[in-house]
């Protein structure tokens, strides 16, 4: 007969196996039965397996750096706009398979929520992929010499939710450009696309050079997409504005 800590452990129950001693003593001393017993120690299994899968999937997403929709300071937009965020948090797009457009002048917190809807959908079981615009088209062009392109969109392919941050900020070339358009267009109904961008519609073609491909490309990812203007003031330079008044007032004391 197998041992409890063998059966846990084939069972893969790592919290089963590291806490059952202490446990038996716990549940004994609290005068728990088996099935209030039995209950609780695959409750907390369970939640253990949870955390273990999002914690890897957040892992897997490469977050240029956590942040939580929390932090978000959601007052210094407009109704409107704030509006249209509410509704991104409920993770509804990805279940539709929308595209999400995020359009700001920098420090307007256009990177931080789309980390912290990408940290929630982790969380909601979604798989996600977080990239700055100019590696991915450096990553593009690599596995375009190594020939894993295919390879290198399928696997986009099946995330569920990939956000492209800071798409505008450099230009392409024309063979980047090219390759960033067909990785995109070929995601339309395979996933949800967010973009973070500087740049209105209007102006994409700073970026991809080419009017045909870049009308192309924006008719494709804005077809029912969520487009949220989060023009305005920085709020970064507010906040450093804020923290050098404090310094000046201590100073004053």
């Amino acid at each position: 007969m197998l041992t409890i800590a063998e059966a846990a452990n084939e069972l893969k129950l790592p919290y089963l196996k590291e806490n059952y001693q202490h446990l038996l003593l716990e549940y004994t001393s609290r005068g728990l039965d088996l099935e209030e017993a039995l209950t609780e120690i695959l409750t907390e299994e369970v939640e253990q397996r949870r955390n273990r899968s999002y914690q890897r999937r957040v892992r897997q997403a490469k977050f240029s750096q956590k942040k939580y929709l929390m932090d978000f300071d959601e007052k210094v937009f407009k109704e409107g706009v704030r509006q249209q965020l509410r509704e991104l948090k409920t993770l509804n797009f990805i279940q539709e398979k929308q595209n999400v457009i995020l359009i700001g002048n920098p420090g307007t917190g256009k990177t931080h929520f789309s980390i912290g809807l990408g940290m929630e959908a982790c969380l909601q079981n979604y798989n996600v992929q977080f990239v700055n615009a100019p590696n991915l088209v450096i990553e593009l062009r690599e596995a375009v010499t190594q020939s894993q392109f295919y390879r290198f969109k399928q696997r986009l392919n099946k995330v569920d939710l990939l956000i492209v941050d800071e798409l505008g900020y450099l230009s392409f070339d024309e063979a980047g450009a090219e390759l960033l358009f067909n990785l995109l267009s070929n995601r339309m109904g395979k996933g949800s696309t967010m973009i973070t961008t500087n740049l209105t519609f209007d102006r994409w073609q700073e970026c991809f050079k080419d009017p045909n491909l870049t009308g192309a490309l924006v008719d494709r990812l804005a077809f029912k997409a969520h487009v949220v203007d989060m023009r305005g003031e920085s709020y970064r330079m507010k906040q450093t504005s804020a923290w050098k008044e404090a310094q000046a007032s201590q100073k004053e004391v």
